[in-house]
């Protein structure tokens, strides 16, 4: 089955608002993320997912993020956490989970990110979630829908090879991960590529080499939370947001070098509205 190219012919849109609309019915998107050290990856991700219309967004990090991550955006609800007793009462909120954007590989990552498998909604596992997964897959059986988003060092450890056999083989390798972990994928780069365990491929021939630096993968990750939390299915969610992503980055190519993944908010935002109106 050939790779199914993203156009504005196959993506799904946002139903409009009704009048008495109210945040929550827009979705609790819970994230974890921010290890010590690593508070950045966690905002970037809570930041996405409040601009591109979650209804609630809690911030589950580590304790010395909490500050900072308030002082940046106010409106993100976050909490400093160690423990899985600690994560547990913001983890029964949520309606979707962005699991490991910076979260660090220590034992404590181990037992917030176990804790948070084990919750019945769509989950989209991420960065260091994903290095996790592939050194300790026993650990981490997920308990709802699962959405991974490996760039192709990540989808080497996820499938025990090298990342030049994974670029080798792109169409291959997605529709492996989707198929081993029974999960919606996107494989990341260029061009990404989404595949679903049905053996379903989509490719977003979209995107800049402007976007090439830390953080906009994070950015993704929250995009797709959000639309998740609005209530779009995980495929045509994921799609969505791939396509929103790439498109935001072309609209910010003609800046030049030294774009960052924050810059991508404002463009996402404008486009989502042109997409699906409110």
């Amino acid at each position: 089955m050939p790779a199914v190219e993203l156009s504005e012919n196959n993506l799904h849109r946002l139903a409009p608002r009704p009048r008495d609309c109210h945040k929550g019915l827009l979705g609790h998107a819970v994230i974890l993320a921010g290890g010590q050290g690593m508070g950045g990856a966690g905002l970037l991700a809570a930041q996405a997912c409040l601009r591109l219309g979650a209804g609630l967004v809690s911030l589950l990090t580590h304790p010395e993020h909490v500050a900072a991550s308030l002082a940046r955006q106010p409106e993100i609800m976050v909490h400093g956490v160690v423990t899985p007793a600690e994560a547990e009462p913001v983890l029964q909120q949520a309606s979707v989970l962005l699991l490991g954007p910076g979260l660090g590989q220590t034992d404590e990552a181990v037992g917030l990110l176990c804790r948070a498998a084990m919750r019945p909604v769509t989950q989209i596992w991420d960065a260091d979630a994903l290095n996790l997964l592939a050194a300790r897959p026993e650990y981490f059986v997920a308990a709802g829908p699962r959405i991974l988003t490996p760039h192709p060092g990540e989808a080497a450890r996820l499938l025990g090879c090298s990342s030049r056999h994974i670029q080798a083989q792109r169409e291959q390798s997605a529709r492996q991960l989707a198929q081993r972990y029974d999960a919606v994928v996107v494989l990341k780069g260029f061009p990404s590529l989404i595949a679903a365990a049905n053996g379903q491929l989509l490719c977003c021939n979209h995107g800049h080499p402007v976007m090439a630096g830390p953080g906009f993968g994070d950015v993704l990750g929250g995009v797709i939370a959000a639309l998740l939390a609005q209530g779009m299915p995980p495929l045509p969610a994921v799609c969505l947001a791939v396509w929103l992503h790439a498109r935001a980055g072309e609209r910010l190519a003609v800046q030049g070098r030294g774009v960052v993944a924050s810059d991508l908010l404002m463009p996402m935002r404008q486009l989502l509205q042109e997409w699906s109106p409110v």
